[in-house]
């Protein structure tokens, strides 16, 4: 109870202080909003289409020719780019385009009458040949699928002829546009839900790697974590101000353990923090929305999001009596917070995402609290991983959580 009524009253006092209980919870929307506007502005609006592209010329102009199309550019992997022959070829030539697709005239008729039908795919000499390999599967692929169709309905077409001189009732239960119809439908359901799937792994890469998240969306959780900790030095600065006064002094004669007098320093921390996260989180979702740029999710296990950000919260606020204990004056509470915590945030991929830090700097970053926030809010929010995959970054969490506290008390200076 003590401890409670110690945090009450920092609150009161922190929140009488107007420009600072600005600086905790809009800073943070603005750092957000001017990096993901710049970052959106950079990349050209919108997620790039990192697909191969492959020039087509559709000779025939047909529905077969269409269908073609369409399908190799939703199998992946492959974006088809319309052309007439005379503006692609030179560009062929030149290299300005690695490969083009050819479909000659005929290809749909040929295909209604079961006639075969070739596609070609010309490359250029110096076209990239994974690239060329990549392409010439997916077209390959597409152009199996539709050659199975067409020889099923072709087959259906021959059953429903020999059964002209079956009953009417056979015949009417057994048309040919009925079986084609079911076909077709199976068909459509087969490309959206195949029944086997293959995911290609490569030894000594990570065991399931995801792709990266969007770097605007990635800077709401980055930031987050950086003002998460700063707030560390409100519990350095309040401590600082209690000596100063010497308010300090009669707590400590005041019939109140040690260590919960701490906990009433931390307490106030902790639940600013857990505000100042509502808040951003709050923006992130739909203020970003209201402002035209891609609102950020929140993952879909909300017990995992409550969880970090109370570890974030619990690990910044006993960081702050890590610097109280080891700062004399205001000048070092603001100097050691500037640069630890500021660096800190540099290196643990509040700035720069953390899926681009470990390719860069590989174990280093490890080293602080916040690359394992960061790391854990990203993958909680972007990736859409649960808690029961992140145990590891709340060990982690934990124990720099547990290491700051016993810092804490061991170089508190009580005096």
């Amino acid at each position: 109870m003590n401890a409670l009524n110690i945090a009450l009253k920092d609150l009161r006092i922190f929140f009488k202080d107007r420009d600072a209980a600005l600086q905790l919870f809009l800073l943070p929307l603005l750092f957000i909003f001017v990096y993901s506007g710049a970052v959106t502005a950079f990349s050209g609006g919108g997620p790039q289409d990192e697909r191969i592209e492959l020039p087509a010329v559709d000779q025939d102009g047909g529905a077969g020719a269409s269908a073609l199309l369409q399908g190799i550019d939703q199998a992946g992997g492959v974006r088809v780019e319309p052309y007439d022959e005379a503006t692609v070829m030179p560009l062929l030539k030149d290299g300005r385009v690695g490969r083009v697709l050819i479909i000659p005239s005929g290809f749909t008729a040929g295909l209604a009458e079961g006639k075969q039908q070739t596609v070609r795919i010309i490359s250029h000499a110096d076209a990239d040949n994974e690239k060329n390999e990549a392409v010439r599967l997916v077209v390959q692929g597409v152009v199996s699928d539709m050659s199975l169709e067409t020889q099923i309905l072709a087959s259906l077409q021959q059953m429903a002829d020999m059964q002209a001189d079956a009953p009417a009732e056979i015949r009417q239960a057994f048309t040919y546009e009925a079986m084609a119809g079911q076909a077709r439908s199976q068909f459509s359901s087969s490309q959206q839900r195949p029944l086997v799937t293959l995911i290609q792994r490569v030894p000594g890469s990570e065991v399931a790697r995801e792709e990266d998240p969007d770097m605007a969306q990635a800077s709401v959780p980055g930031f987050a974590v950086l003002f998460m900790f700063l707030t560390a030095q409100a519990t350095a600065q309040s401590i600082h101000a209690e000596k100063k006064v010497g308010s300090f002094r009669r707590l400590l004669a005041s019939p109140i353990p040690r260590i919960e007098l701490l906990a009433g320093k931390i307490l106030p921390n902790f639940a600013i923090a857990i505000v100042q996260m509502l808040v951003i989180l709050a923006f992130g979702v739909f203020g970003l929305k209201l402002l035209g740029m891609t609102p950020v999710p929140l993952g879909r296990d909300p017990l995992a999001l409550v969880v970090f950000v109370a570890l974030i919260a619990l690990c910044s606020s006993a960081f702050g009596i890590v610097i109280a204990a080891l700062a004399r004056t205001e000048t070092q509470i603001g100097g050691l917070g500037a640069v630890v915590l500021w660096s800190m945030a540099v290196l643990g991929g509040s700035f720069i995402p953390v899926f681009i830090i470990d390719r860069v700097l590989g174990p280093v970053p490890k080293a602080v609290p916040h690359y394992w926030a960061n790391r854990a809010l990203t993958n909680v929010m972007l990736r859409g991983m649960s808690l029961s995959d992140l145990t590891l970054e709340v060990g982690a969490l934990l124990g720099f959580a547990v290491l700051f506290i016993v810092v804490g008390l061991l170089r508190f200076d009580y005096d």
